[in-house]
């Protein structure tokens, strides 16, 4: 079994730092745990969802709300976060989709330009 690994920027350190402590260590602990475990692990226990094509979340819930951390998939077994937000109902807003797809699409973008330069 191949491993996810999960990279972000500081867009999501950023998002990290606004939160609690606490909540830190839960987003942290479940990223840690799934790249232990493996995407299909996570998602029989929906520690992840698949949003869309190429596009999923990180689902973590806390007793006030809930945290979401939106990712692809880069190649093979690495994945980008491209940011998280806090929402108080199990849905994920359509505004923050579109941001993940806008943060997906231009780092696609880029790594396929600097790919061809080589």
């Amino acid at each position: 079994m191949i491993l996810p690994t999960f990279d972000w920027d500081s867009e999501f350190d950023n998002f990290l730092n606004s939160l609690r402590l606490k909540e830190t260590t839960q987003v942290i602990a479940m990223i840690n745990k799934i790249e232990e475990h493996g995407l299909q692990i996570a998602i029989n226990m929906k520690w992840v969802k698949k949003i869309d094509n190429n596009l999923y979340e990180i689902r973590v819930r806390t007793n006030e709300l809930f945290i979401r951390s939106l990712y692809f998939q880069v190649e093979q077994s690495n994945y980008f976060i491209t940011h998280g937000f806090k929402k108080k109902t199990n849905e994920t807003p359509v505004k923050e989709i579109k941001r993940s797809k806008k943060i997906r699409d231009k780092y696609l973008s880029k790594r396929k330009r600097s790919d061809s330069d080589e």
